[in-house]
């Protein structure tokens, strides 16, 4: 297998360096680095070591077969316009990593079958209530939303972007979602990450919406499916204080600010009190969230790696199988380490069976 210049892309964006950034550390010029990328010049050995030294990549996944890409063009970021073009190409980045990973683990594993409708022809409430009622979930509380996505066939994968600008991102690929969730932010944000994106799944599977109003069409749908009309409604008839939120929203698992925007739409805040209730918010919680749940992790990665551990297979070894570095392959399935404790796998075609 010759060099491949797709991959030198990833592995650049993976670290967010620019063309001229890594020319600089790898000493050449950048002109070399976009040859190289482009597939115009063959590098040479030496300088393939000084590619794999610098980004800390094993010299093998570079002569590897191409990686596919998520496309942008179907991608929408929650914080485009404040996410830098590195921190883009990075998220993008990993998901391409993801994408070699998801193949190895269905290559062994039988995972759930995808039952993820295609909504698009209804508003974000009613297609929050519709899935709602296709998935037997009712007005109750949606106890784990990762849990909930897999057992549905959504391939869950964790980002470990150093940036709060970049909260997840979603997409479909040979008819299975994806979900890829910054694990940086609170973990009640993230619960709210992974209903919007489920939003764009149901919502926007023909590709043809996205960028803000597309954007404004997830946080509807992830609002109406995590806060239920009424049984938020049948349990929140007046608000007369902060800490009445804070209790309140044990049951749902959101943020303050999530509850706080879903009553003032269901005209449970006035405009006066709402404006009261975010500034408070602001001051007091900024960027922290008052009595934060747990945060979510996923079973399907769980599930799989606790059987591949039993056969004394780590994610060192799916990293080497695959030419990865292991931080690489930690960080997209939530940093899984060894526990104790036998598979939890059906050894006979080795499924994973979920449960919500």
């Amino acid at each position: 297998m010759p060099f491949n210049p797709v991959r030198l892309s990833i592995a650049r964006q993976r670290r967010l360096l620019n063309k001229k950034g890594f020319a600089d550390l790898v000493g050449v010029s950048a002109h070399t680095i976009t040859r190289c990328e482009q597939g115009e010049t063959q590098p040479t050995e030496e300088t393939i070591d000084r590619f794999a030294a610098v980004l800390q990549f094993p010299i093998g996944f570079f002569f590897r077969p191409d990686l596919q890409l998520p496309d942008s063009e179907l991608i929408s970021f929650r914080s485009q316009r404040a996410m830098t073009a590195s921190e883009r190409d990075a998220a993008l980045a990993a998901g391409a990593i993801g994408f070699d990973i998801s193949d190895w683990v269905e290559s062994r594993f039988e995972l759930p079958n995808v039952q993820v409708p295609d909504l698009n022809l209804f508003d974000p409430e009613t297609a929050a209530v519709m899935l709602r009622q296709d998935w037997g979930l009712g007005e109750e509380p949606v106890s784990n939303m990762i849990h909930l996505l897999e057992s549905k066939g959504v391939r869950v994968f964790s980002l470990a972007e150093n940036s709060k600008r970049v909260n997840a991102f979603s997409l479909w690929r040979n008819e299975k979602p994806y979900v890829f969730l910054n694990t940086m932010k609170t973990a009640e944000s993230s619960r709210f990450d992974a209903a919007h994106e489920l939003g764009h799944l149901v919502l926007h599977q023909d590709g043809k919406r996205t960028g803000r109003m597309a954007e404004d069409e997830a946080n509807s749908f992830a609002s109406s499916f995590l806060l239920p009309k009424a049984d938020l409604l049948a349990r929140i008839n007046r608000v007369n204080s902060i800490e009445q939120l804070i209790t309140s929203k044990r049951r749902w698992k959101v943020s303050l600010w999530a509850l706080t925007v879903r009553l003032h739409r269901l005209n449970r805040l006035t405009d006066w009190r709402y404006r009261d209730f975010c500034i408070q918010i602001r001051t007091r919680y900024k960027d922290s969230e008052p009595e934060g749940i747990d945060r979510e992790q996923s079973v399907v990665w769980q599930k799989v790696m606790k059987t591949l551990w039993s056969e004394k297979t780590t994610q060192w070894d799916i990293a080497r199988q695959l030419d990865l570095p292991e931080s690489e392959v930690s960080t997209l399935i939530f940093g899984m380490l060894h526990t104790a404790g036998p598979p939890v796998v059906a050894r006979d075609n080795r499924a994973l069976f979920l449960v919500r």
